[in-house]
Order: structure tokens, then sequence, then C-alpha cells
């Protein structure tokens, strides 16, 4: 038996010899935080679970345990498209090209067998498969016949249906295994995974006697920011200012649909900035080409769907920029570790709007109920992570399992950067936290929401909830309010929600603590970003462009005075999008006016004198420096055929022989139209309404705009339709409107 002093003695060679092989191999002089733990216990033929971050060194895991064991490390990998960079990275520690292969369909049948010999020849230390190469009994049969020393999973968190990238092929890889060999030691590895997620990893790969490790979520290096996104040219431009204040550096735009890739990086080209989409429609010898070019320094900015990132190993990505918000936190944070994996400073900045998440509910409306239930829980949590007004680090690391102290967080995040104001509301926790226990501990946030408001919902009437003493009690509070406690709440770990139980509210023990002697509670209520454009604007960035909102006040001021000078209302002067430019960029010129979202030549001639005097005396009076990248160069909107509908327009054309010609329906049409005036664009349909409308009509519905608070087309019909005036007459009336009166 061996004693202490001899079992020490043989952990201190143990880890001498695997120090000289890191500093062999790979050059390196140490470990970064359990690497070594992890490499001992694979060693030692344990099965391991990793769980650590992006850029917390995973690969290394299996690659130096894969060069020390006799035989071939098998490693599953997802992604077909990044087996290769995987493979070139590790032969380039080493002598000869066999050490590392990769076999999957993208392989001739020459190449196939040339790998195969690679193997067999003992020659091969690590062979990257797709879970895809595993089913196919030849590579079955093949596997049996060599020595496999152990199975690495990687993205293991593919194996869960709560994974943000759950692949079912993963539920297979067990199976194979068994096929392949009695006794062979795993290893699955993730950067992100919840409790729920590791223990459907472990669950479904059978790992015995599992050595877990999990290293800290925490990316100090990474500054976290999420800004409202109000608008299309809003977002291009402070996307735009964003990139050019890091020329040169490396970055990442990620979007949700291939479509958007393009758009996005046509924007930034003709602004100068060296940019390619990068999805997964795209031919394999173009996506390989452009990932390349990033991997090169050929091209400094990738706008990319999810298809990209899993895998790259680039370390000095500097910036990641959402601009459309992600299905999940998982999604969101592997994406955001994309950034700073050299430990250098790297920004995520992430642009919302609710309306992105009213998307990506109805591309679930078709699928099968429980998909349905699941993915709304994790947009929730995205909602609740976009909206929140706590630190930032905290939610995420807290999502993961993982306790963080606030001020920890030394402003890197816009949160703590400019916290909001705390408040008192022990009061208010104690009362939402009884009606959780009043109503057994079985809702989730929403549902507790409208009890605690009084909404009486058809389902609060059929369980009669409605009657109970404590419905309605936090009515004089608001939903922004209780969804800010409740979210806090859990935060802060009164409350925590039943993942399994579709997000069920539980009280935890110090929720109860707290029902039996309530203490003070602050929070801060959450930004609020359903608001309309111009009302509470709060996008100011850790270095782009922030709207002034003093100016902001003094433009609505004087718009409301111009607006009475004219006996007009005060949208028709400018619309709310372009006073927030005016109060963001600073226009002193009529040229620099041309440049404001909504600001036509004719509407700066006609409208725009006095704003320019303000703005360029009150910049002189505050020593402002003006943005240096107010001119935002567009791409000419070719999807919507713009220029063809203006000259059709100008040529008299009915409009649905313009619709036919665009190839979009009459609606549609009407849609593009009212866009194309409310940029500042006269559109002259005297024609059309002549002979279509009833010139009742368009008197009546002309009269409305004219003493109309907002522009709005619903409220217009939620006025106008008891005079049985349609929609689309309206459409066409304000569009004649606009094109009178505000251009």
């Amino acid at each position: 038996m061996i004693n202490m002093c001899q079992f020490r003695f043989y952990s201190t060679m143990q880890s001498q010899k695997l120090h000289q092989s890191l500093q062999s191999y790979f050059g390196f002089d140490t470990f970064k935080d359990r690497q070594e733990e992890i490499i001992q216990s694979i060693l030692s033929g344990k099965d391991t679970l990793v769980i650590m971050p992006t850029g917390g060194g995973k690969s290394l895991c299996y690659q130096l345990p894969a060069l020390l064991l006799n035989g071939t490390a098998l490693i599953i990998s997802p992604l077909i498209a990044l087996m290769k960079n995987q493979v070139d990275s590790i032969r380039g520690y080493a002598k000869e090209d066999e050490v590392a292969h990769f076999l999957n369909s993208s392989l001739s049948k020459t190449q196939v067998r040339q790998v195969k010999q690679d193997v067999k020849s003992g020659g091969t230390k690590l062979l990257y498969v797709a879970p895809e190469t595993l089913t196919k009994e030849e590579n079955i049969a093949f596997f049996k016949s060599v020595e496999i020393s152990f199975v690495a999973v990687d993205e293991a968190h593919c194996i869960s249906e709560w994974g943000h990238d759950f692949r079912p092929e993963y539920r297979k890889i067990r199976a194979m295994i068994d096929a392949i060999g009695d006794n062979i030691p795993i290893m699955a590895l993730t950067a992100t995974a919840t409790p729920k997620v590791k223990s459907d990893i472990i669950k479904n790969l059978s790992m015995d006697d599992v050595r877990s490790f999990t290293s800290s979520f925490n990316r100090q290096n990474l500054y976290y920011e999420v800004r409202p996104k109000i608008s299309k040219d809003q977002t291009f431009r402070e996307m735009v200012q964003i990139i050019k204040e890091r020329t040169g550096q490396s970055g990442i735009i990620y979007v949700q649909a291939r479509k958007s890739t393009e758009e996005v990086a046509k924007i930034l080209e003709v602004n100068g900035i060296n940019a390619a989409p990068y999805h997964a429609g795209l031919d394999a010898k173009t996506r390989t080409k452009v990932q390349d070019d990033f991997l090169m320094e050929e091209i400094d900015v990738i706008v990319a769907t999810i298809a990209f990132g899993m895998g790259i190993d680039k370390p000095d990505v500097r910036f990641v920029i959402h601009y459309d918000i992600p299905k999940s936190i998982e999604n969101y944070y592997q994406e955001t570790g994309r950034a700073g994996r050299d430990g250098l400073e790297g920004s995520c900045i992430a642009f919302y709007a609710h309306k992105d998440i009213l998307k990506l509910e109805k591309f679930l409306k078709d699928k099968p109920l429980s998909e349905r239930e699941l993915s709304a829980q994790l947009m929730e949590e995205v909602i609740a992570y976009s909206e929140t007004s706590q630190c930032r680090r905290k939610f995420l690391l807290h999502y993961f399992g993982e306790s963080f102290k606030t001020e920890d967080c030394q402003k890197k995040c816009d949160n703590c950067k400019r916290p909001k104001e705390m408040q008192e509301a022990g009061g208010e926790l104690k009362i939402a936290l009884g009606v959780v226990e009043e109503l057994n501990e079985n809702y989730g946030i929403k549902f507790l929401v409208e009890y605690l408001v009084g909404r009486k919902t058809q389902e609060m009437k059929n369980f009669r909830f409605d009657q109970k003493k404590s419905f309605g009690t936090g009515k004089d509070r608001g939903n922004l309010y209780w969804h800010s406690l409740l979210r806090q709440a859990i935060l802060n770990n009164y409350l925590r929600k039943d993942i399994e139980k579709y997000g069920l509210l539980k009280l935890t023990n110090k929720g109860r603590a707290f029902l039996d002697n309530p203490a003070s509670f602050k929070m801060s209520m959450n930004h609020d970003y359903s608001v309309a454009p111009g009302e509470v604007i709060t996008s100011s960035g850790s270095n782009g462009a922030a709207l002034d909102e003093v100016l902001m006040g003094m433009l609505k001021k004087l718009r409301l005075e111009e607006a009475k000078k004219r006996g007009i209302k005060p949208w028709i002067i400018f619309l709310d999008p372009s006073l927030q430019d005016m109060a963001t960029y600073y226009p002193t010129s009529t040229e620099d006016m041309l440049n404001i979202s909504g600001v036509s030549k004719g509407k700066a001639e006609r409208y725009g004198g006095p704003f320019i005097d303000l703005i360029k005396n009150y910049v002189i009076e505050n020593e402002i420096e003006k943005p240096s990248d107010l001119v935002i160069r567009q791409v000419a909107d070719k999807s919507r055929s713009k220029v063809s509908i203006i000259q059709g327009i100008d040529r008299k054309l009915p409009l649905e022989d313009i619709a036919i010609s665009s190839k979009m329906s009459l609606p549609d049409l009407l849609d593009e139209m009212n866009i194309i005036v409310s940029s500042g664009t006269k559109l002259d349909i005297n024609y059309y309404l002549e002979d279509n409308i009833d010139e009742d009509v368009v008197e009546e519905i002309y009269d409305y705009f004219q003493e109309a608070d907002s522009e709005s087309i619903e409220a217009a019909f939620d006025e106008l339709k008891e005079e049985d005036i349609t929609k689309e007459e309206i459409q066409l009336v304000r569009i004649k409107f606009m094109s009178d009166m505000a251009n």
C-alpha cells in the first residue's frame, strides 16, 4: 500500500512530467486554472466533465493527454467546417501532419484511406469526427480494430434539449462508444452549461464515477452593454461608430437572418469598413475563404449568423456586437465569449428591441408544444438580461449557478458604469413573496405580475383568483415595477426558478426567512424598451455617441413653438427619431441636417433653420465636440425596389401595377410608401386618390391628421373605423398628407 509520503512524491513526479510535456509540446510554462487536474483525471482513466468558458483552454485538456497516451483519441465535434482549423492548430505544434486528422463526409475515398492508414500506423494521436461519422458501420468496425485512448465530446451541451444548440445525433454517442469497445474513458467539454444541462450530459453519456470540473464563468476582461434598437438607421450608425473607434481591430457582428448578414456587411463596406458576411447558405468554398481571411486579418469584421464562431481560435477579437438579440443566454454567453480570448479587453454590445423577441416567437408557432414552452423560457431569460438595471455580469454568472458581488464588476458593464437610482422596496418584496407563497409556488413571473396589478384575465376569472384578498394589491405600482422586483428577487436569491417546471417561481430559504423577518431591500427599475422612440432613451455606450437629453428637451420645446407659429402639429415638422438624431450628432448646417434620418432637402429648407441655429449655439456654449462620423452612407434598398416605386409614381402608374412589378402585395407597397415619405421623400399620389377614394373620405382623413397628436396609422384607424374608413384608405391619405405638409 502506498503511504501518504509516497503518494505525494508520485503526484509531484506526475506534475513535473506534465509540465515538461506542456513545455515540450506547446511551449507553455504553466497550466491555466484547473487544466492540470483535468488532464490528470483523463490520464487516470476517469470519466471527466469539463465546463470551461470560451478562452479558458478547453482544447488543451484533451490535446495534451491525447499526445501522451497510447492509441488515438476520438474528438467528437459538431461542426465539420471547423475541424480543419482544429487539426491545423494541433499540427502547428507537431513535426508531422499525421499527428492529427479529421474524418468526415468532406473527404474523398483516397483521403479517407490515408487517414485510416495513419491511425493504424499509430502516428495519429487525435482524430476529429462528426457524430454522424460514428453512426456508419464501417467506421465502427474500423475503430474497434485500433486502440482508442479516450473519447472527447466537444460542445457537449448539444446533448441536452435544455442546451442552446440541441442536436438529436448527440443522443446516440453513448451507444456508438459502447459499440466500439468497453471501458473507454469519456471527456465531455462545453463552454456553457446550466446545472440542468450538466446533469443531462452526465446522464446521457452514462459517465460512471465522473469527475466534474467547472471553471468560473466570469470573463473580467469583457465589457457588457445593451443599447435600445430604435431603428435600422440608428443601429447602423451606432455600429459604424463603434467599429471606426476600433479601426483595424477584429470583430464579429451576430444577426439572426442570412439576409441580414449581407445587408449589414454592405452597409459597413460602403462606410470604409473591411467586412464580409458569413452564413450557412454560402457555398463551402466561400465560407472557408471568409473564415480564413478573418483569421489572416484580411477581413476586420465578420457579419454572421450563429453558424460562425464555434471552435474558431482567434484570440484577438476585440468586439462582439449583437445586431439581433440571441435566442438564449447560453447563445449570448458563447458568442460574446469570442471576444478577448487573449485576456485583453473586449467589448460586447447588444442591440435590443422587444419586437425582435416577437419575431423569434413567430418562428416557434409551428413547433411542438414542449419545444415552444422550452424556448419561451429561454427567451424570457434573454428579456430579463436585456432589461435588467442590475449588474449584467452578476446576472450572467447567477444564470450559470455562480455567485458574484456587484462591486467586483469594476464598472465593466453599462449598468455598473451608469447605475440607476436605488429605491427602498422591502415592503413590496414581502408582498410579492407572500403572493408566491399564497399561490402555492405554482406560477411564473408573467402570471404573478398580472395577479399583483389586478389584471382580470380569463385565467384569473376561471380559477376565481380575482376573488382572492391579495389580488391587485400591487396595482398602484404597475407592470414594470413588479417585473423589476421579481427579477431582482431571483438575482438576490429570495426566489428561484424551477427550470424543469416551466419556470415556476419557488421561495428559497432566504425568501422564507425574509417573510418571517422582513428587512430593507433596495431595488432599481428595469430599463423600459417598450416605450415609443423618443420618450425614454438610455443609449450611451462606453465609447459611442450618446443622445444628449438636455438638447433633446430643447429641440422638443422649439418644435412645439414652431408648430404653434405655423398652426400645425409638432410631429409634422420633425418626427421624434429625427430629433433624437439631432440630439446625438449635432447638425450645424443644412448639409449636416440632410444626414439626419427623416430629413429631406425640402424639409431641411422648410423647417430646419431655427433648429440649426439652436444646435449651433448649444454646441458653442457647451464646448461640444461633434461626433466625427455623422455621415453614414447607405446601400440602395434594392430588395424593396424603392427607386422603381418612386419612378412608377412619377409616371402616374396604378399602384397595383407598381406592386406587381416590385413583386410585393399592395399592403406591402403601401407600407413601403409610408416608410419613404416618413424618411423625407415626397410622393405625389393625387392621381391615384382621385380615381380610387371618395373626395369626402380623403378630406376627412386629411383633417384628422391635421389635428392628430401622432402620425400613427393604427391610432387613425381606431378613431375613424366607425366611419367605415379602411386602413388602406388611411395609409394612402397619410402618404399625401406627409408629402404635402411634412416634406
